[in-house]
């Protein structure tokens, strides 16, 4: 470099100042103890008298105070500017430097901030910090007490060391994610060995009491129709009618238990039909389903179909509804699963985390058949990089929502498939015209974002079959 620079800075203390700063940041990835080392090395080596670092946050909307010299590295964390606010704010918006000589207040981009004691410093410069692709990630300031003319050595000086702290930071950002991820992994390999050993436990439970004490009692009802059979052959007879009706019932059983595992019906009609069946195995609600054909993959479709059906047990159990509706449709690259109901309601600041509701709320989300309930609903959608959301009020139903992501999505050739489910009538025709529909442009379209229509019944876009 040649020129003026920062307060007599030399090549020699430029190359030392650099040279310090690699050593800081290649010293560990402590983000807070990095930056505050590299702030100290820079007011050292300039002449200056304060540096302050402020970071991008991931959104890239707000500048947060990360690096400060004493006296103010006790405010780190604390101060924030929005992008474009104040002169770190205007640098960070314009990817530019910025340099005040004096009379700060004169210069519009100036934003005095108490906290930072601004009237105690006559001049400053500030320098975007810019990776080597060119992402923006954060912005440094040195301030001096006395006038001082910062030159363009001076500046590039300063871009320097931002340039070799933007490595640093992302590097220290991704090990935090990567550090994030695997604790998510570490919880994850717990939840599905609690999972396991509770699903392990349910079927043992399923067999013992179901399916054995069954087996026990045909076995005996078979010994009494053998003894009877030479001197009372119609004692015998009602013996084995009786075993075969236990026979019949342990038998739907065992098929019970084995879908409990993994609907087969999945595999045989997929995930579509499979919730239209789904909707005929509540005879007491009247099931409306609307569903749009998508191919998923296996994991996915079954933690769709297992919330749909877990909602669907908590209306009947709890929600005191006659009519729902489930809708299965996309949302640009998300699938969405909807279950709404017109039940009494309840309010959801009363749920806990095991999914039951405060009894005067009027309807709960209590153990479900895979005995999670809401919470578990909720860590299923978020490892499948989605979220559950729960809409409801008193007198007003529930709606559980459902989003996960579907990359790339796929729409079935034939799109929406329209149907209902609902008592022991079977499938039933639509009446009164279609019913609201997905929202707005399906995925690919182009077209804006936007919310579908009120689900819950009794709201505009509801229309409910009439019960049989």
């Amino acid at each position: 470099m040649s020129g003026a620079r920062l307060d007599g800075v030399d090549a020699e203390r430029e190359v030392q100042l650099l040279s310090r700063v690699i050593d800081t940041i290649s010293g560990g990835l402590d983000l807070g103890r990095m930056l505050q080392g590299v702030a100290r090395l820079v007011t050292e080596t300039t002449g200056t008298d304060v540096c302050f670092v402020h970071l991008l946050d991931e959104q890239g909307r707000t500048l947060r105070l990360h690096g400060a010299t004493p006296p103010f590295d006790t405010l780190v964390g604390k101060i924030e500017l929005g992008l474009g606010e104040g002169v770190s704010g205007w640098v960070a918006s314009h990817g530019e430097p910025a340099v005040i000589v004096d009379d700060k207040n004169a210069d519009p981009r100036y934003l005095y901030i108490p906290a930072l004691r601004g009237e105690e410093f006559t001049s400053m410069a500030s320098v975007p910090i810019v990776t080597p692709l060119g992402h923006m990630v954060g912005v440094l300031n040195v301030h001096t007490r006395l006038r001082r003319e910062f030159t363009a050595t001076d500046v590039e000086l300063l871009r320097s060391v931002a340039g070799l702290v933007a490595g640093a930071i992302e590097n220290a950002r991704l090990h935090r994610r990567l550090a994030e991820r695997e604790e998510a992994l570490e919880q994850f390999a717990e939840r599905t060995v609690e999972w396991t050993e509770h699903e392990r436990r349910r079927l043992a439970g399923e067999i013992h009491d179901g399916i054995s004490q069954r087996i026990v009692s045909l076995f005996f009802h078979l010994s009494a129709a053998a003894d009877a059979i030479p001197g009372d052959p119609e004692t015998a007879a009602e013996q084995v009618a009786l075993a075969q009706e236990l026979a019949t019932a342990a038998l739907d059983e065992t098929r019970s238990a084995i879908a409990g595992l993994r609907p087969p019906i999945l595999d045989d009609l997929g995930l579509a039909a499979s919730l239209e069946s789904l909707g005929h195995s509540f005879p007491q609600l009247d099931v409306q389903v609307e569903a749009t054909r998508s191919r998923m993959t296996e994991h996915v479709e079954t933690a769709v179909y297992r919330t749909a059906q877990e909602a669907l047990q908590n209306v009947a159990k709890h929600a005191n509804a006659r009519n729902v509706r489930v809708r299965l449709y996309l949302q640009r690259d998300k699938m969405v699963l909807e279950v709404a109901d017109d039940g009494t309601g309840f309010d959801p600041a009363a749920i806990g985390a095991n999914g039951a509701a405060a009894a005067a709320a009027g309807a709960a989300l209590a153990s479900q058949p895979t005995g999670f309930g809401l919470a578990a609903m909720r860590e299923r959608a978020e490892l499948l990089g989605g979220k559950l959301e729960l809409a409801s009020a008193p007198g007003r139903g529930a709606t559980v929502r459902l989003t996960v992501p579907l990359s790339p999505p796929l729409a079935g050739p034939d799109g929406p498939l329209s149907l209902s489910a609902g008592g022991a009538g079977g499938p039933r025709p639509r009446l009164g015209g279609p019913v609201a529909g997905p929202p707005g442009p399906t995925a690919g379209s182009g077209g804006p974002e936007a919310g579908p229509p009120d689900p819950r019944p009794g709201r505009p876009g509801w229309r409910a079959h009439p019960r049989r």
